[in-house]
């Protein structure tokens, strides 16, 4: 049995390089989508490592912007054209670390077949600041001077915008799932066969964190989600970003049973990686 990991990143090769080695046990294979604004060059150590693939398709990712939709898009399309059969499907950043071993992750994913692990959160009733993420424009893909200004005029003028699709939307603060190739391949084909939708999606807001759980939650594969991605994320810090994990955190990441985290920087506290080796080594 066999996992794709689809790690989307713009940071560190080196922090990289170690989330790979850390869960290169065999039963993993790794394709990268690195930013097109990062030279390709610095992830050089990992060329030559047999079960890791580079996204050939590379994008200008912007933050929130529905270019992050389209980097995991784009590297679904390429696991896909690989030919090669995944029990799951792993969405992970380059600033994620296992919390757990490698051969301990591999085990427990194999008894989650069937499952899509995901979070999700009912816009409705669960979330009050999706109205703002979805019916607002907002031109975070766009570069050009002044589009804050713009972006706030349009808003003032189109008070709602009108949503091209009749489905619920559900989302979370967490973009990180594992899906089934099936599931995740579904969502792609039914965004991109929607040009109505895709143009409606690039003035939302964050969509990486709706676009996935929307599509699974109004279709047959909603029976089969488990509503947990199992990772460790901390929000206690209050923003649209979490809080950067360190050794002051270690007791509480390994009190839970997450598989993986988000997020570390190994240039700024290394040691808590070292930590959570050691844990997972005895």
């Amino acid at each position: 049995m066999r996992f794709a990991c689809l790690i989307v990143t713009y940071t560190s090769a080196k922090q990289t390089l170690r989330l790979v080695q850390k869960l290169d046990n065999g039963d993993f294979d790794f394709y990268i989508h690195l930013d097109k604004k990062v030279d390709i060059e610095t992830h050089r150590e990992l060329f030559d490592m047999p079960n890791v693939f580079f996204i050939k398709n590379r994008l200008n990712v912007k933050w929130a912007g529905y270019t992050v939709v389209e980097a995991s898009f784009n590297g679904l399309k390429e696991i896909r054209a690989s030919g090669k059969e995944y029990a799951f499907i792993n969405l992970l950043s380059g600033q994620d670390y296992p919390l757990k071993s490698a051969d301990y992750i591999s085990k427990f994913l194999a008894t989650q077949i069937g499952r899509q692990l995901i979070k999700h959160w009912d816009f409705e009733t669960e979330w009050d600041e999706a109205f703002e993420r979805i019916y607002k424009y907002h031109f975070t893909d766009k570069v050009f001077k002044g589009r804050y200004l713009v972006q706030r005029l349009v808003n003032s003028i189109v008070r709602q915008r009108k949503v091209p699709t009749t489905m619920r939307f559900y989302g979370t603060s967490s973009t990180f799932w594992t899906l089934s190739p099936d599931c995740a391949y579904y969502v792609m084909d039914q965004i991109e066969s929607d040009r109505k939708l895709v143009r409606f999606l690039r003035y939302t807001w964050g969509s990486d964190e709706f676009v996935f759980q929307t599509v699974i939650m109004n279709s047959p594969y909603k029976d089969s989600v488990l509503n947990n991605n199992f990772r460790y994320i901390d929000w206690s810090g209050g923003g649209s970003h979490p809080k950067l994990l360190t050794t002051e955190d270690y007791e509480k990441i390994i009190a839970t049973d997450n598989i993986l985290g988000r997020k570390f920087n190994m240039d700024i506290d290394e040691n808590i990686l070292d930590l959570l080796d050691k844990h997972n080594s005895v």
